[in-house]
């Protein structure tokens, strides 16, 4: 997509009281992206040469998001566009809004679009297409209309017998024939800069909100022999503002039926995608098998033939070609081709699980670095530590890495066993080949090839219950146990004696 001599304007500035929150409207997210990144992806989509955002209430939080987005944009080469933040510091309506906005495109000559951050599920080959039908012809206003089956709290277009726009009419001013009409303004236009600068300053606030309205300038610009035009997008969907939980919960919903489709569609095979999630900067591969539950957030990688759920829910995880992630909670690691992780397996990040290495159920791993074929089988907590390649974990074991102040490394070879239940005091190193029995506290380093035992033999004090605990259900069940043993070998004590 290309646009010549275009600028977008998006209005960010407003209160968003209905959304009851502290956080300004547009920094509410769906689908990995706050509303006001949405609209300025989708205004950058088109290549115009400025993008302008306004922004007023909550501008102290809306400001750096805009300067945060302006540099992940600048890092992607996403668009060449410059962008400039305008401020309105009262909020006077959205004609006063652009008004604002202009003063940041002073001697601008071409086409301008003004758009909503409230509306993220807006594409931007819709922008296009009305860029595109505004500029084929001469036209000072083109206005982006939908038709809806409630047309409650929407501006009505009102046209003449040509079929021309000749007013914006919004709810609050309207007559009882205009409401009942369904053809709606969606808050998008295209202008023509200069005919829009000279309308801006002829509006007035002569309305039911005492407000300065952009929609006036379509009548401004019509009664000095201007054309307005309209614009038809055939998804009303695309439009919908998002005012309150509510409205953001549905836009969310429509957003990641969008992403599930385009997933099966590029060749992978949703179990149910009513129960799938997926964030607009997920990328999944070809033969993937995601089954219900699962979550894929962040800029989360799914390879080819992977097998993903469910109940699974990933963060920024890379997973490698052929694995398989089952019931497992991850975030920012990676698991290698061929590797299997779950059930019940908890990944923090910085962990990478090497390929065809496993981490099994009830595992827990942070800061791991798993090499190829290396496994942790079930039951165990790895942090902060390096395993080489073939080496296998037991059960039930802990690498006890933090001494109450600092974190401490763990070095595990290639082609170490270690026994169930053994502990790794950091820091410590075990070397190729080693072996640790079940119940080991490694505290030492292990070289390569050795056996690491500790503790003594065991040794069994007889009667220390009866003594110690008498009068307890285990006590009890002793005391039955011996007498029961004593009458089926009466010769025992005899025998002891002698």
């Amino acid at each position: 997509m290309s646009a010549h001599n275009t600028a977008v304007v998006v209005l960010a500035a407003g209160a968003g009281t209905r959304m009851k929150s502290k956080l300004q409207k547009t920094l509410h997210s769906i689908g990995g992206r706050s509303l006001l990144a949405h609209s300025l992806y989708s205004a950058a989509g088109i290549n115009p040469d400025y993008i302008i955002p306004v922004i007023g209430h909550g501008r102290e939080q809306v400001g750096p998001a805009v300067e945060a987005l302006a540099a992940e944009f600048n890092a992607q080469q996403h668009t060449s566009a410059q962008i400039i933040t305008a401020i309105q510091p009262e909020q006077n309506g959205t004609g006063h809004a652009v008004q604002c906005a202009m003063s940041a495109l002073e001697g601008f000559d071409g086409t301008v679009v003004v758009t909503n951050a409230d509306v993220p599920l807006l594409r931007p080959e819709t922008l296009q297409s009305l860029v595109d039908a505004h500029t084929a012809v001469p036209t000072a206003v083109t206005v982006l209309t939908v038709v809806m089956d409630d047309a409650t709290g929407y501006g009505r277009i009102v046209r003449n017998d040509e079929g021309e726009v000749t007013a914006i009419v919004e709810q609050k001013d309207a007559d009882a024939h205009t409401l009942a009409i369904r053809e709606v303004n969606s808050g998008v236009f295209a202008f023509d800069a200069d005919i829009l600068r000279t309308s801006l300053g002829q509006l007035t606030t002569n309305n039911a909100q005492g407000e300065l309205y952009l929609t006036d300038v379509l009548a401004i610009a019509r009664s000095q022999g201007h054309p307005v035009r309209a614009h038809h997008a055939e998804d009303a969907r695309e439009l919908a503002g998002v005012n309150d939980r509510a409205q953001l919960a549905l836009a969310g919903k429509e957003l990641n039926r969008r992403l599930v489709d385009r997933a099966m569609r590029n060749g992978a095979t949703i179990i149910d995608p009513e129960s799938t999630w997926i964030d607009v900067d997920v990328r999944i591969g070809q033969d993937v098998i995601i089954h219900p539950g699962t979550q894929l957030h962040g800029a989360t990688i799914i390879g080819d033939d992977c097998i993903i759920g469910p109940d699974t829910t990933l963060t920024n995880m890379v997973i490698g070609q052929g694995a398989q992630v089952i019931r497992t909670h991850g975030s920012d690691s990676t698991i290698g081709a061929r590797a299997t992780v779950g059930p019940y397996t908890y990944i923090r990040p910085h962990t990478h699980l090497g390929e065809e290495g496993k981490l099994g159920g009830f595992v827990e791993a942070k800061n791991a670095t798993i090499g190829k074929g290396s496994k942790v089988p079930h039951l165990t907590y790895i942090g902060d530590a390096t395993v080489g390649e073939g080496s296998n974990i037991g059960a039930s074991s802990v690498f006890v890495n933090y001494d109450g102040v600092n974190k401490h490394h763990t070095t595990i070879g290639s082609h170490v066993r270690t026994g169930s239940d053994t502990m790794f005091i950091a820091p410590v190193t075990v070397g190729d080949g080693a072996y640790s029995g079940a119940g080991t506290v490694i505290r030492d380093n292990v070289p390569p090839g050795a056996l690491a035992i500790s503790g003594g033999r065991q040794r069994n004090i007889e009667g220390w219950v009866l003594t110690k605990r008498p009068g307890t259900p285990a006590a009890e069940a002793a005391a039955r146990a011996l007498a029961e043993s004593e009458t089926a070998n009466p010769q025992s004590d005899e025998q002891s004696e002698a």
